[in-house]
This record gives C-alpha cells, sequence and structure tokens, in this order.
C-alpha cells in the first residue's frame, strides 16, 4: 500500500522522483476503501482457455495482501468453442452486457487464436473493437496480453503487426527503460519473460504511436508500453502469465503436428527449443526422443513416450516474481485512482490524461 507524504520530509519528495507512489494527504483523505473488481476477457484456445484464468488469477491474488478482488470472466460469443469450454463459460463467464451494466474498475484481455491474415479479418475482431472502445471510456486501466496488444495498437493507433517469418518463442531477458514509472517501481532493472508468437510490433512504431516503452529485449523486442496518459493502456507483447511448464506444453505441441505431418508423408522441419527454456540435460533427453521418434515413424511403429516426465524438475521459472510485481503496482494504482463507483473510471479530482499525475513529477 503507498506511503502517504504527511509532512514536508524531503525524502518523500525523493523516493515519488524515483518512482514510487507516495500520495498527498488530500489524495489519501478522497480514497474510499473496497474491494476492486476487474474484468478478464479471455480469448484464449479452448486447451488453454482454463490454464489462462488460473494464471491471471494467480497473479492478481498475489498482488496484495490487503486489498480483496472480485474477478469476473467473459468471453467473445464470436468464438467458437467445443461443448465442454462452452459449457465451461455458459456456467461460470458473465456476458459483456452484464460486464457493462455493473461496471469494473480494471479490465485484462488476452491473447486468442487467429485464423486470417490480418486481424482486421478475423471473426472477433468488431466485437473486441467494442470492448476496447468500451474500457477506454468506462475503465481505469486495460491490460493488453500479447495478441490483444496487436489488436489495440492497429485499431486505436494504426501501427499493424507484421509476420516474423517464424515463430518466436522462449525465455528472454529484457531491461526496464523508465525506471521512474510506478509500473516498474521495485522491479530488477533486468527480468525474464516468455514470449511466444509469429507476429510483432516494433519499437519504432509504439514510438510513432506516441506510446511510451517501459521494458524492451534486444532480442524479443519490446514487451512493456504504456498509452501517452501514462496507465490508461498497459501493453504486454510477450507473456509474463505463463506458468512454468507453459513453454514445455507448447513445445510438446509442435511435437505432435510434426508427428502427425511426418505420418501423413509431408516432409515438414522438427520444431526447435525454444531459445533460453531447456538446459543442455534436457535437450540432450529431447535430442533422443527426436530420434526414437522419427524412427518409430518410418517403421511403422508405436511412437515413445514423450519424456517430460524426466525433466519437469529442472524447468526453472526466472519472470513470475517481476511479473506478480508489475501486477501488483498495476492493481495498486488501480486502487488509488478509481472512483468509489464502479461505473465511473476515476475519483474527482484525477485527470483522465494524466491519471498517475506523472507531466507533474
Amino acid at each position: 500500500m503507498p506511503l502517504v507524504a504527511h509532512n514536508n520530509l524531503p525524502t518523500f519528495e525523493r523516493l515519488r522522483e524515483e518512482g514510487q507512489t507516495i500520495l498527498r494527504p488530500g489524495q489519501a483523505a478522497r480514497q474510499d476503501i473496497r474491494e476492486l473488481h476487474i474484468g478478464i476477457l479471455n480469448m484464449m484456445p479452448d486447451a488453454a482457455m482454463e490454464a489462462t484464468e488460473r494464471q491471471f488469477f494467480r497473479l492478481i491474488g498475489e498482488s496484495n495482501p490487503i486489498a480483496q478482488f472480485h474477478v469476473h470472466l467473459f468471453s467473445l460469443p464470436i468464438i467458437e468453442r467445443n461443448e465442454d469450454a462452452q459449457k465451461h463459460i455458459d456456467e461460470h463467464y458473465l456476458s459483456f452486457e452484464e460486464i457493462q451494466t455493473m461496471g469494473i474498475d480494471a479490465l485484462i484481455i488476452t491473447g486468442a487464436n487467429v485464423t486470417q491474415p490480418k486481424l482486421s479479418l478475423e471473426p472477433f475482431w468488431g466485437p473486441l473493437s467494442e470492448v476496447f472502445h468500451w474500457a477506454h471510456e468506462n475503465v481505469t486501466s486495460t491490460l493488453c496480453s500479447c495478441l490483444a496488444t496487436h489488436a489495440s495498437l492497429e485499431l486505436q493507433y494504426h501501427q499493424p503487426r507484421y509476420n516474423l517469418g517464424y515463430k518466436r518463442w522462449g525465455v528472454y531477458s529484457h531491461r526496464v527503460k523508465n525506471k521512474h514509472h510506478p509500473l516498474v517501481h521495485g522491479i530488477n532493472s533486468r527480468f525474464d519473460v516468455p514470449h511466444s508468437r509469429y507476429n510483432q510490433i516494433d519499437a519504432s512504431q509504439f514510438a510513432a504511436a506516441g506510446l511510451e516503452i517501459l521494458a524492451e529485449s534486444a532480442e524479443a523486442g519490446v514487451q512493456m508500453a504504456v498509452s501517452p496518459d501514462g496507465f490508461r493502456s498497459v501493453f504486454f507483447q510477450g507473456h509474463p502469465e505463463y506458468d512454468s511448464i507453459s513453454l514445455l506444453k507448447e513445445y510438446k505441441r509442435e511435437v505432435g503436428i510434426f508427428a502427425l505431418a511426418l505420418n501423413r508423408g509431408k516432409k515438414v522441419a522438427y520444431p526447435p527449443f525454444p531459445s533460453n527454456y531447456f538446459d543442455k540435460y534436457t535437450q540432450a533427453i529431447f535430442n533422443e526422443y527426436q530420434y526414437r521418434l522419427i524412427e518409430s515413424i518410418n517403421n511403422r511403429v508405436k511412437p515413445p513416450k514423450f519424456p517430460e516426465h524426466l525433466i519437469l524438475d529442472r524447468l526453472d521459472n526466472t519472470w513470475h516474481d517481476t511479473a506478480a510485481a508489475i501486477l501488483a503496482n498495476w492493481m495498486g494504482l488501480v486502487y488509488q485512482v478509481t472512483h468509489l463507483d464502479r461505473n465511473k473510471p476515476f475519483m474527482d479530482g484525477i485527470d483522465p490524461n494524466d491519471p498517475l499525475d506523472l507531466k507533474t513529477k
């Protein structure tokens, strides 16, 4: 929870300059303590839908030991679901209309499965655009994850993503670009984040849109940026919410796709390892598995079992603590500026064009 500058001690101003949130007495007096209501628009495909729920719920739940969080899930009906996934949504999710009526303080928008060469051709493009427009007027802050970041930059800032020509996936090192922004206060100046995508928006495009880059990787590009007002939109291009085994599951799926194609007589390349994720011992195990798998397919015999049980204890998670710290900063900042009425984005006296008062610091 934030410190209150109850006197003119110079330390308060020094900490504020470093990016720590310091409330002025007037700000603190205006705050009404209540629970926070967080919306999650979950557009992830069926196989990853519930895992994504758990990942973001975990980060939200860890973000503050005092505040209480009510998390409300919704999806877009235009996204086709299998029977089990649709039943889960029908039983546990709200409609967008219900979200609009009840109001929320903050919104997280996940990635989604794409089938078209351009995002604007996807069936969900129109409904997703409605969510973005509504959130801009009614929600204190919206956090966009991966594809949602790409969609927002194309829709709201006219910066379309481009195809890399390969899959960028793995765990990459990032550096904080602005150590004084309160969203990155208290985190390491260098930290890891998983990425998994075929498309990218470059730093030059973020800059052309007037967005401020907060964290960037020399290998993987921009990870974190904010809208020109400093807070109302937060953009992640990677997946800091990932579990330790998320990239392993993706690798297993890629290997399965390869095996299916080879069985059908197609010549396809074996999937590469996710970058900076498997140690040399694990790579050796999977190289042996690759050889045995291809031999079994060529000889039409039963394939070997994917050896994940041999390497689970060797997977390191080098990103969760930073992800939790950033989400904690985000939740804390929402808490400080949101209105008591959930249908209003800011408490009285907050400038929507500078809600964190960054331009006067």
